[in-house]
């Protein structure tokens, strides 16, 4: 008691194809079958994303603006 058997499923089914009508349940399918075939889309686009970018050259060392002493040594006005 309490779980559902095939007969059950079956009529669930059949209820709810009477419910939302014929086209509109073949038309809900559709949708379905549209959105995992985007999915996948989406999942191999994203393996061919998932190669290694280029190497980013770093930055050269910027250049104090003072010496040890506190003299300046570059003006940036």
């Amino acid at each position: 008691m309490g779980s559902f058997s095939p007969i059950h499923l079956l009529v669930l089914a059949v209820v709810a194809i009477l419910l939302l009508g014929g086209g509109r349940f073949s038309n809900l399918m559709g949708d379905v079958a549209k959105g995992v075939k985007n999915f996948k889309k989406g999942m191999a686009e994203e393996d061919d994303a998932s190669k290694p970018a280029k190497r980013i050259e770093a930055q050269t060392r910027a250049e104090p603006a003072f010496d040890r002493e506190g003299e300046r040594v570059r003006d940036d006005r």
